[in-house]
């Protein structure tokens, strides 16, 4: 980028500059040219009328003398900068006026015609070949008793013209190099506003794209540059926290399958070698057999946070009696409840009471919360359920007597492996993904689960779903 697009800026700000000097000197003469001469023809044409008609037919009358006209024609010489002549119907010259660089007036115009100019106000030429260049020339009539009597004629240069347009393109450019100096600005500003924070996120790119998410850009400004260096900084924090996040879910993925594994290969190689004598095989089968479901039930909590993870997850909403599904779930633990001496209690307001949710999903999250209310109640407890209706919500409560969960380990019990303190002397079967699968099925649900627990009195879930 240090060599491309600020380069690129540099070069296309100096063509601009080019360019446009360039429009101003072709097309700023072609464009006040003609403007210009209309409006001096039309000045000259106004000038030599007025003055024919208010003023010089009293020459006709003898009101005026002959030093008086040549005093006015003086005036109008000095006034236009152009030459004057006054002349009878025949072109003979009466009086004139004229400055220094413009020829003496004849005495006599040849082929004299006041009409030559046809409709035009003035005619561009040599006039009769009286002047060296050319000359813009207006003719007005001097009119006594209703007929012409004289005319007025009036000569300038076109060089004057061409001057006063020189002065005006002249002034034009300087104008534009002044804006094309002053807009230099708008490349100092790219400069510090632009082209250097971008530097830096650009930089911050390659270093994330290196691994290294330890790099902070520094934000300094509140614009959009500011806004897109805080949000890549973010990103990053993020990217490194899911990195740290992935490093210590494949290491605890990796020590519950390795465990059950070490165990399952340690007591079949002590079988096949006859360590462990034949009349004892049916127990470490049955050891076996339980590192075998502890390894299933890891896989299959596994590919059900990974069906959430993936967004891939459709959920198949329905409306179902969630009383009768707590009571199937509930059946399903009696053998379980029957060893431990754990009874469970069903609090329904109602008989029948519809929920409209995804009945396969929330049929999983009922059996982890029951299943984990076992795990950690004592025996010759007991667990309670309870349904209630507030609105267009049904909130459902799982509670038991249990150990109860830390204060300090509340907001890490959704966290995917985690095992409290508390709890690794009594779950021995666990794979830490139960209540991870129970936030994410919720949530999935745009529903919210809580939890009230105290250390030694027990713990209690709820959770939230849509009325059917």
């Amino acid at each position: 980028m240090r060599s491309t697009l600020y380069l690129k800026f540099i070069i296309v700000y100096i063509i601009f500059g080019f360019l446009s000097l360039f429009t101003v000197a072709t097309l700023t003469s072609s464009l006040m040219e003609t403007p210009m001469q209309n409006y001096l023809t039309s000045t000259m044409y106004t000038e030599a009328n007025l003055i024919a008609n208010n003023y010089l037919s009293s020459y006709f009358s003898n009101e005026l003398d002959g030093s008086e006209v040549a005093l006015q024609l003086s005036g109008i010489e000095t006034q236009l900068d152009a030459a004057v002549w006054f002349v009878d119907k025949e072109g003979n010259v009466l009086f004139s006026a004229q400055p220094y660089d413009y020829p003496m007036s004849p005495s006599v115009i040849e082929d004299f015609n006041p009409a030559e100019s046809g409709s035009s106000q003035s005619q561009t030429g040599d006039y009769h070949g009286y002047f060296d260049e050319d000359v813009i020339t207006v003719i007005a009539p001097v009119v006594y008793n209703y007929s012409p009597k004289g005319y007025l004629l009036i000569h300038k240069y076109v060089s004057d013209l061409n001057e006063f347009q020189h002065i005006l393109l002249r002034a034009t450019t300087i104008t534009m190099i002044v804006i094309y100096l002053l807009s230099f600005m708008i490349l100092l500003a790219f400069q510090f506003f632009v082209y250097r924070p971008l530097r830096k996120v650009t930089e911050a790119a390659k270093q994330y794209a290196s691994g290294n998410l330890e790099y902070e850009i520094p934000v300094n400004t509140e614009d959009e540059m500011g806004y897109l260096s805080a949000s890549l900084n973010y990103m990053s924090s993020q990217l490194k926290d899911m990195e740290d996040y992935q490093k210590k879910f494949v290491a605890n993925v990796s020590h519950d399958f390795r465990s059950p594994l070490t165990s399952i290969k340690g007591y079949v190689e002590a079988m096949v070698d006859g360590t462990i004598p034949s009349e004892l095989h049916e127990k470490y089968l049955k050891i076996i057999l339980f590192e075998t479901e502890r390894l299933t039930d890891l896989t299959q909590d596994l590919l059900t946070l990974n069906e959430f993870d993936t967004k891939n997850l459709l959920l198949n909403k329905e409306t179902f009696d969630i009383h009768e599904m707590i009571k199937n779930v509930a059946a399903s633990f009696e053998g379980t409840c029957t060893q431990k001496k754990i009874s469970i209690e069903l609090l329904f307001a109602t008989k029948h009471l519809n929920a409209y949710a995804d009945k396969r999903k929330i049929q999983q999250v009922l059996y982890n919360l029951i299943d984990n209310a076992i795990k950690f109640s004592d025996p010759d407890s007991s667990i309670t359920i309870e349904t209630t209706r507030r609105g267009d919500k049904i909130y459902t409560s799982v509670k038991d007597d249990g150990i109860g969960i830390p204060r300090n380990s509340l907001n890490k019990i959704w966290e995917r492996f985690y095992k409290s303190d508390l709890s690794r002397g009594k779950d021995k079967k666990g794979t830490g993904l139960g209540l991870a699968i129970v936030k994410e099925a919720i949530q999935a649900h745009g529903e919210n689960i809580n939890v009230i627990s105290t250390e030694g009195v027990g713990t209690e879930f709820i959770f939230s779903l849509p009325k059917g």
